[in-house]
C-alpha cells in the first residue's frame, strides 16, 4: 500500500540564545521574495517557500563562483536537475520519487544563501551551517519530505551530488581528472557520459520547474 502524504509540521522554534546570537549579524533577518513571501531565515516557515522562488533564485545562481567554461552560466538549477539524473542511474531499476524530489531539492537553501564556494564556507563557520540547515527543513516540510534524510538515503543523494561536482570540474571549471581528489578532495569520479551544456538562466528555470512538475506529480500517485 502506498504511504499516505505526510503533513507538513511546522519548523521547530529557534532558542531565544541561538536567534539573538544569529541576529546579531544583521538587523534584518528577513528577504522578500518575488512571490510576495517574506522568508525569516532564522525561523523560516515552510508556508512562505514557493517553488517558483526557488526555481528563479537557483537559475540565477552560479556554482564554481561563475568561472565556468560557455556562454552561460553553470547554474545550481542545472547542476540539481543532473543530480536527480544520476540519483536515477544509481538506483536503477529500482525508483524511489521521494529520493528524487529530496535530490532535485539538496541545493534549494541556495536561493537565499547563494552557493557559496567550500573554502568560503570553511570561514563563514557555524552560523551559516545554522541558517542552511533551518532553511532545508523548512524546504523538505514544504514539499512533502522527511524534515532530514536517514543516513543512508542523505549518503545516496550526497554521492549523486559528488559525481555531479566531479563531472563538472573536469568539463567546465578548468580541472584535470587527477586533480578531481587530489585538489578538490572529492573521491568520486566523474563521468564522461555525462554531458553537461550551460542554458540561459530562464532555460534552467524552466528544466528544473519541470523536473519538479514530474516527480510532484509521481509521488502523488504513489501516496495514494
Amino acid at each position: 500500500m502506498a504511504s499516505r502524504p505526510r503533513t507538513p509540521a511546522p519548523a521547530p522554534p529557534t532558542r531565544p540564545e541561538t536567534h539573538a546570537r544569529l541576529a546579531t549579524h544583521a538587523p534584518r533577518t528577513w528577504q522578500r521574495m518575488l512571490s510576495g513571501r517574506r522568508l525569516n531565515l532564522l525561523d523560516p516557515s515552510p508556508m512562505d517557500i514557493e517553488i517558483g522562488d526557488i526555481a528563479l533564485g537557483l537559475s540565477r545562481n552560479t556554482r564554481w563562483n561563475g568561472q565556468t567554461e560557455g556562454d552561460h552560466a553553470w547554474s545550481v538549477a542545472q547542476h540539481s536537475v543532473v543530480v536527480v539524473e544520476v540519483v536515477r542511474r544509481l538506483l536503477a531499476p529500482r525508483r524511489d520519487s521521494e529520493l528524487e524530489m529530496a535530490a532535485l531539492l539538496h541545493d534549494a537553501s541556495e536561493y537565499v544563501t547563494h552557493d557559496l564556494i567550500t573554502p568560503l564556507k570553511a570561514v563563514v563557520g557555524d552560523v551559516f551551517k545554522e541558517v542552511e540547515d533551518r532553511l532545508m527543513v523548512a524546504v523538505h516540510l514544504r514539499f512533502g519530505l522527511p524534515p532530514r534524510l536517514d543516513v543512508e538515503r542523505k549518503a545516496l543523494v550526497k554521492r549523486a551530488d559528488l559525481i555531479v561536482g566531479a563531472t563538472e570540474a573536469v568539463q567546465l571549471a578548468g580541472f584535470r581528472a587527477g586533480e578531481v581528489k587530489t585538489l578538490l578532495g572529492i573521491k568520486e569520479k566523474p563521468w564522461p557520459d555525462l554531458t553537461l551544456t550551460p542554458l540561459p538562466s530562464r532555460e534552467a528555470e524552466r528544466r528544473f520547474l519541470e523536473t519538479f512538475e514530474a516527480i510532484g506529480a509521481r509521488l502523488a500517485l504513489e501516496r495514494r
